[in-house]
């Protein structure tokens, strides 16, 4: 099997994961890594190999890409590289508008190119066990909470880290929902840093969603209820814990089983990339594509739009208590 070259765009922090772990992937060769600050890129390089370049101008042919520069520039880096002929892996959010992404997805249609959207949890896999034992989806409790960083606040917390929740809702339940509920406050940065959502679905299924980039503790856990038991993912663990409530049969009182969902442990990353490659070298439809990634922004925008309706009512609500006094 000839190698795959591969080139990753982008240095910071996703992009050193990306280098990381294409570095060790059988049948690929990393061949260039590109960066504004040239220093980051050659410090990369001299660890996982690859020609550090400096713009997109220099780079050599490869045959895909992988785009992990700041989301402002997500639309313009990977259309370039989608016209060049290049498929090509960005990291979520797909682009920095729901419009943007649109874009992005026809282009690559009209270029017959591969784009993957890098909605991680989606090869987690306590994710894959549960999509395996999915039936009629009732109820979502999700909670995503991470001590702050200073790291992606160039967007909301809903932008940074419920869009792969939205994403996974999306997935799950093949439908978008009728009615969304949403607030969400400031703390440490000039962004939403804690957000809550509700989504109801015209199946009956409502899913409650909480993110936070201010929490004491880092917690990634989703429960799922579905006629008869629910399933609890965690996804830090990737375990994924199915708990089935059947009639006993001497008592009154209903029968309460669990059982460990099967779950084959492996780096979500790692998987994702192989699936990446896998989509490129046999030109197949990617599991998360374009489309998908610009579906679940579309709705992260909705979500924004519901806070700050929110925001707008407490700020009139703490006006006039205070014209009272």
């Amino acid at each position: 099997m000839n190698n795959l070259k591969l080139a990753v765009v982008g240095a910071g922090a996703f992009g050193r994961n990306h280098v990381r772990v294409l570095s060790r992937l059988p049948a690929v060769h990393l061949v260039a890594i590109v960066d504004p600050d040239l220093a980051k890129a050659q410090q990369l390089a001299s660890e996982h190999g690859g020609q550090a370049l400096a713009a997109l101008d220099a780079l050599p042919a490869v045959d895909a890409a992988v785009v992990a520069t700041p989301t402002g520039s997500h639309e313009e880096v990977t259309a370039r590289l989608l016209r060049l002929g290049v498929d090509v892996l960005v990291e979520k959010p797909i682009a920095d508008t729901a419009a943007a992404g649109e874009r992005l997805a026809r282009l690559a249609d009209k270029c017959g190119r591969v784009l993957q959207v890098g909605h991680l949890e989606r090869f987690n896999p306590a994710v894959i066990a549960l999509e395996k034992a999915l039936t009629i989806p009732l109820f979502f409790e999700i909670h995503r909470l991470s001590v702050f960083t200073p790291r992606s606040l160039d967007v909301d917390v809903v932008l940074d880290l419920m869009i792969h929740d939205l994403d996974l809702v999306l997935s799950l339940t093949q439908a978008a929902p009728e009615e969304i509920r949403a607030a969400g406050i400031t703390v440490l940065s000039n962004k939403v840093d804690i957000a809550n959502v509700r989504l109801s679905f015209a199946s009956g299924c409502v899913a409650n969603l909480t993110a936070s980039r201010v929490s004491v503790e880092q917690v990634r856990k989703l429960r799922l209820f579905q006629p008869g038991e629910y399933i609890s993912v965690d996804y830090q663990r990737q375990d994924a814990t199915r708990f089935s409530v059947a009639p006993a049969e001497s008592s009154p009182l209903p029968k309460i089983s669990f059982e460990q969902l099967t779950v084959e442990r492996a780096e979500p990353l790692e998987s994702e990339l192989l699936s990446f490659c896998d989509a490129v070298r046999r030109r197949t439809h990617p599991r998360v594509d374009a489309w998908q990634g610009a579906r679940a922004l579309q709705l992260a925008e909705a979500i924004l739009d519901k806070i700050e309706e929110h925001v707008a009512i407490v700020s009139a609500t703490i006006h006039s208590r205070h014209l009272a006094k």
